[in-house]
């Protein structure tokens, strides 16, 4: 991870640390997903290394299926303190849960292509030259087989 400085003088800065355009920036702002960034006296924005580590934060969440709607949840409960600390636990709980659910289903979904990718393997490398059947310059009619 790139190291981040205590202060970011820019939003397009904020945008390089993030991995977000400076536009989704300012519509998460715009929908509150965000708080408001701090402004110098010219209105440009600046961020602090904290409110950048929160926004990598949101974009981990996003990345693993959570909703805009579930991420202000979110939010809005980090918002409110430290009062609010076991039903963060807890939504992150189910979320990590959700997320190994779908760790699994694609592994599982690894496992059958990568079999189907060694059987076309030993197909190529041992043709059955015996099989009438078989017709080399004739594609399957079946592509998903």
């Amino acid at each position: 991870m790139q190291e981040i400085p205590e202060t970011i003088t820019s939003i397009s800065q904020a945008a390089e640390l993030t991995g977000l355009t400076e536009d989704t920036i300012r519509y998460y702002e715009r929908i509150g997903l965000l708080p408001y960034a701090e402004r110098k006296a010219n209105g440009h924005r600046f961020y602090s290394r904290d409110q950048i580590l929160g926004i990598i934060f949101l974009t981990r969440l996003k990345a693993t299926g959570m909703t805009i709607e579930e991420m202000k949840h979110y939010r809005e409960l980090s918002m409110q303190g430290n009062s609010t600390i076991p039903i963060r636990h807890s939504l992150l709980e189910k979320h990590n849960q959700k997320i190994q659910q779908e760790i699994s289903r694609l592994m599982e979904t690894q496992k059958i292509i990568e079999y189907k990718l060694n059987h076309y393997r030993d197909i190529s490398a041992n043709p059955d030259l015996g099989d009438t059947n078989c017709n080399p310059t004739t594609p399957s009619t079946n592509p998903l087989f």
